[in-house]
């Protein structure tokens, strides 16, 4: 059942499951169980990566367009100045 709920996880892609099954992960009996989870929870830590390296990519892209529009911003007077 856990093997199944991680691969699941995998599939949909969702870390908070992953999480969840990590952290309640049972003692696997047969040889054939725990080879499963061994290439489950590698394809696992590629799946994090690459969603960590997605995250990373867009946050570079929005601090570019941040930069962007603040290059563009059309300076305004700020103060409450009467006398200009």
């Amino acid at each position: 059942m856990w093997l199944t709920k991680l691969k699941i996880a995998i599939i949909e892609k969702d870390t908070n499951s992953l999480e969840r099954l990590l952290d309640d992960m049972p003692q696997l009996e047969s040889h054939t169980e725990i080879q499963e989870a061994l290439y489950l929870l590698e394809e696992a830590k590629r799946v994090i990566n690459n969603l960590k390296d997605e995250t990373n990519h867009s946050m570079k892209q929005i601090q570019k367009n941040l930069k962007f529009l603040r290059s563009t911003d059309i300076p305004t007077s700020r103060s409450f100045d009467m006398m200009s």
